[in-house]
């Protein structure tokens, strides 16, 4: 059947063949608009970086439990931090710098811990107040009794703090762990022609399975670079953020390869190296430590036994000759 025949068959037939003439027009034409529309590479490299940045940062802040208490105690706690202006001081800065060290990015964590700081030591107050005075716990004398009151004031103070610490730590020592992997990963990505921020994105996806703290912080990284108007910025955030010698000098290397055009991969190489035989002199000055270390429990344990049983038998059979005397 041709065209003839189907425009003999009536007008529903020309209709429909008019209307589906229009149809592939006008997709025919908004084909040819969004060739003509399609943005730039820079374009779609923000968007799909700022889409990479929101599913980041929502990992990184989301709470795994967040019930209605959770939330009720969030608000009281941060009505009270800002009805106090805890916020606006030095305190705060370096309060955050030290919750970003050890892992906790949101504003919320500033709140908790500036909310904890106040309040923990009323709590361990109230409680030594109740416990020594009111029970009469442990029986301690008058004197005794305010000198363990004020050391629970203080130790409520200091909790936070000490927990911060110790979780700073534990991370910074994944860090360290993770770090000359990261920079072989690097030398790899560099070698094969990978501009910076395409090495850091590939090499935090290679390195997420064996280490999700440095993945997060290289990733964080690569987003910063591709939005930070100053580069040596965002590589500097990354060396505030971890706190570690180590990433400054990795830091100091990207920023001359930056302003100098300084082989990239050669310098991480050697890094590298560097690094791997630093952590080998620290496990030998372990190995180093170890015969000093093992003395005391030695001496306190091992040898008392040891003696027991090379000398116990022969006691024992000096004793049974002067007894059958």
């Amino acid at each position: 059947m041709n065209i003839e025949e189907l425009l003999a068959q009536g007008p529903v037939t020309v209709t429909h063949i008019a209307l589906v003439a229009a149809v592939a027009a006008f997709f025919a034409v908004m084909t040819f608009w969004r060739t003509l529309m399609e943005r730039t590479p820079v374009h779609r490299r923000i968007n799909a970086l700022s889409d990479r940045r929101e599913v980041l940062k929502n990992g990184l802040l989301a709470s795994d439990r967040r019930g209605t208490a959770s939330s009720h105690s969030l608000g009281l706690a941060r009505s009270l931090v800002e009805k106090l202006k805890l916020k606006r001081g030095e305190t705060a800065e370096q309060a955050a710098k030290k919750l970003v060290r050890a892992g906790y990015r949101s504003n919320d964590a500033v709140v908790i811990y500036l909310a904890l700081k106040l309040c923990l030591p009323l709590v361990f107050g109230a409680g030594a107040a109740v416990l020594f005075y009111s029970l009469d716990f442990m029986s301690l004398g008058k004197s005794m009794k305010p000198v363990v009151a004020m050391l629970s004031v203080v130790g409520g103070f200091y909790l936070p703090e000490l927990y911060i610490r110790n979780v700073t730590d534990k991370r910074r020592a994944k860090l360290v762990r993770a770090l000359p992997d990261m920079l072989d990963l690097m030398v790899i990505c560099t070698e094969a022609g990978s501009s910076l921020d395409a090495t850091l994105h590939r090499v935090s996806r290679e390195i997420r399975h064996s280490s999700q703290e440095m993945a997060d912080e290289v990733e964080l990284t690569g987003i910063e670079l591709g939005f930070l108007p100053d580069r040596r910025q965002a590589l500097e955030n990354f060396c505030s953020r971890t706190g570690m010698k180590h990433v400054e000098a990795l830091v100091s290397t990207l920023v001359q390869t930056e302003k100098y055009g300084t082989p990239l991969a050669q310098s991480l190489r050697i890094l590298a190296r560097e690094l791997r035989d630093e952590r080998l002199m620290q496990a030998e000055a372990k190995a180093a430590r170890l015969p000093a270390t093992l003395m005391i429990p030695m001496v306190i344990f091992i040898l008392p036994t040891l003696f027991v049983v090379l000398i116990g038998p022969g006691a024992l059979r000096i004793i049974d000759g002067f007894t059958s005397l």
